[in-house]
């Protein structure tokens, strides 16, 4: 009986340790198979991690990458305060990234002698040492200092490759960055500025454009009116540092075929997309005297950059409108990770945060 029982007892205690060591063991295979996978596949709907002190913009059921990283809509920026600096020294890929560059650059010229497309072109680009926020002594207004290095699309291209694996088994995305400090990268994996621009008609329409599928970035995704990145050959011509609004204007003017004197044009925020390390300010742009009928009149008369864009829509700029349109289940998980937060962004600029952030919660509840 005694036998019996010290049997019993010894086979619960020999068969707790065992479920113990062999749930941890199953537990540590899955987290492997977890990590392995994650670099491998990714959702168009960006799940940020819970509980950290910096969260992506997002309205119920839509969750992007965006992360505003100053601006609340309310309150502009205005162009004087931001100090641009373009640094001495280009971009340097470290040498595991290196190759990757030249693979693009062997096959962009053999598809040249081939004939077999056009060649992507290695135009001249900006990457963002570092974007830094202060504020005023007496006002609290913002102060953004952005510092620029020179680099090129080739580069942008190679380090665009973030969970590309590296001989070692690794991916830029885990060697160089840290999901808990967002703003902390090294230049190389930030080879791209750019502007995003919300255009409001005078008639009070909104436009939203569709990415051309022959573009690198986002083909096919619903983005803002207007997108355009920096470029030293044009923006600054090697002479002086880019200013922001004027490559905004040089979008309103290639994209929408819109001069200077028919808007007003306000800036609203800093934004970068944390999964493709992509920075941007976030202007907003109203008509003062174009309708949304004159302005299609207008595009199709022509316009330089006809090719970026398959798509043209027109919505009425009333939160409801816009954020209905942006949760409709047919194109929910296919903006731009950067377009939603630039609408929310302008339609708290023109209505308010108060009752904008009612109707978004209006519109999430009858989903």
């Amino acid at each position: 009986m005694d036998i019996d029982l010290g049997n019993g007892i010894l086979g619960a205690v020999l068969g707790v340790v065992f479920a113990t060591l062999f749930q941890q063991s199953a537990q540590d295979l899955w987290f492997k198979a977890r990590r392995r996978a994650a670099g491998k596949v990714r959702s168009l709907t960006y799940r940020p991690e819970q509980g950290g002190a910096w969260s992506t913009f997002s309205i119920g059921p839509l969750h992007t990458s965006a992360l505003i990283v100053e601006g609340d809509g309310e309150r502009p920026i205005a162009p004087e305060a931001v100090h641009v600096q373009v640094l001495d020294g280009a971009v340097e890929l470290p040498p595991e990234l290196a190759p990757w560059r030249a693979e693009i650059e062997a096959e962009e010229a053999r598809v040249a002698a081939a004939g077999e497309r056009q060649p992507v072109w290695n135009g001249e680009r900006y990457a963002v040492e570092s974007v830094e926020v202060t504020r005023t002594p007496l006002d609290e207004d913002p102060e953004v200092h952005l510092r620029l290095r020179p680099t090129d699309y080739y580069t942008f291209l190679a380090a665009q490759q973030l969970d590309r694996r590296l001989p070692d088994g690794s991916t830029p995305r885990g060697r160089w960055l840290e999901p808990d400090a967002p703003l902390t990268a090294p230049a190389f994996l930030q080879c791209s500025f750019g502007v995003n621009i919300a255009v409001v008609t005078a008639d009070d329409l909104l436009v939203i454009s569709r990415r051309g599928d022959r573009v690198r970035t986002a083909p096919g995704l619903w983005n803002s009116s207007v997108n355009e990145g920096l470029a030293r050959n044009i923006d600054s011509s090697g002479r002086h540092a880019p200013e922001l609004h004027a490559v905004a204007r040089r979008g309103m003017r290639e994209e929408l075929a819109l001069e200077p004197g028919e808007y007003t044009l306000t800036l609203l925020a800093f934004v970068l997309d944390v999964e493709s390390r992509m920075w941007s300010a976030h202007f907003t742009a109203r008509l003062t005297g174009l309708t949304g009928e004159e302005l299609r009149a207008r595009t199709s008369r022509g316009i330089p950059d006809r090719w970026e864009h398959t798509a043209m829509e027109y919505v009425p700029f009333r939160t409801t409108d816009v954020v209905r349109h942006l949760l409709a289940p047919e194109r929910r998980h296919r903006w731009a990770p950067l377009a939603p937060a630039l609408f929310h962004l302008a339609l708290v600029h023109a209505h308010g945060r108060a009752s904008v952030e009612r109707a978004e919660a209006a519109v999430v509840r009858r989903l």
